[in-house]
């Protein structure tokens, strides 16, 4: 083949561009190297390894991605009930992801049995820790009703499966959320190469077991110390060298996922509403009451007309319809996934069961303290330092259980994660974003922005009986001197409210709730330590990095 002048010439032109360009990619070290000090990252010979070819955070186990945005918080149709407790107010919600479901049965029965497996009932330390994370299916009972079979059943026969759990309060939902991000990222440890195959299975006990921020602290701590399960990056896929070794999973490889949690409550709203839906051209068209569009309950398909859209009661003793022929084809809880999802692809957020959220209730939301993120409830803490200097981590003989006020026993930490206690006053000292470790009652009800203010004192003691924000009820639960449980009532009968720092946030409507409580922004609060056979929950987790995966095009 021929080449022309003007053809070799152009070629030489290309050769000679892309020579500078790698020369100058030589010389400057490439994605390799560092821009601060010129250093090779990630050298095979040791030094600082980071993941430079970490691209964007992959989903977790039954999460969908919900990219955040700004909405408008606590719009509502109507107020019949005239709660007054849901103004509307602009918030800020970063991008997040979200179960696709609400907590299915058999998905808590896969808890229940990893707890009494790693730690056996039968054993005095921790009778307590199975036995506390066990649903109330006694909530079925009515005193005018016969529901004995979903008191004996609904829990762990497999016909009721894949039904939302209920009868799980506001503290175990949380822990069940604890327990499944270090189950998942166990599992990706393992898949990378980090942890001994189906040590997870194999080698757990209630001394030897994975706690993702304890494995972070101090990975050899992890499995009860036992150093032929935990590897040093046998299949380090951080470096992307098979030769690079020596090195322990970080939050600089990436594969550690943020931890499952409770969803906010401007979080679960802003997810169930789903107004993406309902843009052009960036502007929101019409009204949307439901997580669906439209302002009916009913499907205006022409497949599925007349269909309702969530499990909720139609009106007086219609819990699912004349028989033959039903309005929603349940009268208890349905299968997740009978109706179709919303726009975030997210299934339930109106009907089925009510949803635990993370905040802590207050009437109003303070937009004014802040419109990012909103969050009623932040309690911070810090790792317990022992006497070696390094963080503590709980054993068998310093499991912290907690007594509720029904008197029920709830385990506040398992063997092997990290000990935790409040941050002090030490911590604080000239910090201006918080002051102080308990954060709930924040603006509303401590000291300082009180009726009692005074100028620079500090909330240490707390307010007085006759200074309390909220008048709420103080049961007493504890023991006596020989160690046995009493139980006493508030004896007061003038106590104005059922507010208090220990009631939390449940949203959207349940297959008892009327279509009024389908509405995103309603809003209404259960004590924390309480269940019910109409609210369940699902798990939320953080999306670090950009706000959504598409790349913007520049001018």
């Amino acid at each position: 083949m021929r080449i022309n002048k003007m053809t070799a010439l152009k070629l030489v032109v290309a050769l000679a561009i892309t020579f500078g360009f790698t020369a100058c990619s030589k010389k400057s070290g490439g994605s390799n190297t560092s821009t601060a000090t010129g250093w090779r990252i990630n050298d095979k010979k040791g030094g600082f390894q980071h993941n430079s070819r970490y691209k964007q955070q992959e989903p977790g186990p039954g999460l969908v991605e919900v990219e955040g945005g700004t909405f408008t918080m606590g719009r509502v149709s109507d107020d019949v009930m005239h709660d007054w407790n849901n103004t509307p107010t602009q918030q800020h919600v970063q991008s997040f992801y979200m179960d696709e479901t609400e907590v299915t049965n058999v998905m808590y029965m896969e808890y229940l049995d990893w707890l009494k497996r790693v730690y056996p009932p039968s054993e005095e330390n921790y009778k307590n820790i199975y036995v506390g994370a066990l649903p109330d299916t006694l909530v079925w009972r009515s005193a005018l009703g016969y529901n004995e079979t979903m008191t004996n059943n609904y829990l762990r026969h497999p016909a009721y499966g894949n039904y939302p759990v209920v009868g799980v309060n506001w503290i175990q939902a949380v822990e069940f959320s604890k327990w499944r991000t270090d189950r998942v990222n166990e599992a990706l440890l393992e898949q990378e190469g980090y942890i001994k195959r189906d040590a997870k299975i194999t080698d757990v006990s209630a001394e030897s077991t994975f706690s993702t921020e304890a494995y972070l602290e101090s990975p050899s701590k992890s499995y009860g110390g036992n150093e032929e399960i935990v590897y040093k990056g046998r299949n380090n896929k951080l470096a992307g060298d098979e030769e690079a070794k020596g090195v322990y999973a970080q939050r600089t490889s990436g594969l550690i996922l943020p931890e499952y949690r409770l969803p906010t409550e401007a979080e679960w709203e802003y997810a169930a509403i789903a107004l993406v839906g309902n843009r052009e051209y960036n502007l929101y068209r019409g009204n949307k009451k439901y997580p669906w569009k439209g302002q009916y309950t009913r499907n205006s398909r022409r497949q599925s007309k007349g269909d309702q859209l969530a499990n909720f009661k139609q009106g007086k003793g219609d819990y699912g319809g004349i028989a033959g022929w039903s309005d929603d084809n349940a009268d208890i809880t349905a299968p997740v996934k009978s109706y179709p999802p919303n726009d975030f692809g997210l299934y339930d957020m109106a009907g089925n069961v009510a949803e635990w959220v993370a905040d802590v209730y207050r009437p109003i939301v303070d937009d004014e303290a802040n419109d990012f993120n909103y969050y009623r409830g932040n309690v911070y803490m810090k790792n317990k330092i022992g006497d070696d200097g390094r963080a503590e981590l709980v054993t068998a003989e310093t499991i912290e259980y907690d007594t509720l006020a029904n008197g029920r026993i709830q385990y506040r930490n398992l063997p092997g994660q990290i000990a935790q206690e409040a941050i002090t006053q030490e911590d604080v000292f000239l910090r201006q974003n918080y002051t102080r470790s308990d954060n709930r009652d924040y603006r509303d009800g401590d000291v300082q922005s009180s009726r009692f203010y005074n100028y620079g004192a500090t909330d240490e003691g707390g307010l007085s009986e006759n200074q309390r924000m909220y008048d709420a009820p103080k049961h007493e639960v504890g023991s006596d001197s020989l160690g046995e449980m009493y139980k006493k009532w508030d004896p007061s009968s003038t106590r104005t409210t059922l507010i208090n720092d220990n009631v939390r946030v449940y949203k959207g409507g349940s297959w008892r709730d009327r279509a009024y409580w389908l509405d995103p922004a309603q809003r209404r609060y259960f004590p924390q330590d309480m269940a019910t056979d109409y609210i369940g929950f699902r798990c939320a987790m953080s999306k670090v990095g950009p706000k959504n995966g598409r790349k913007t095009a520049r001018n």
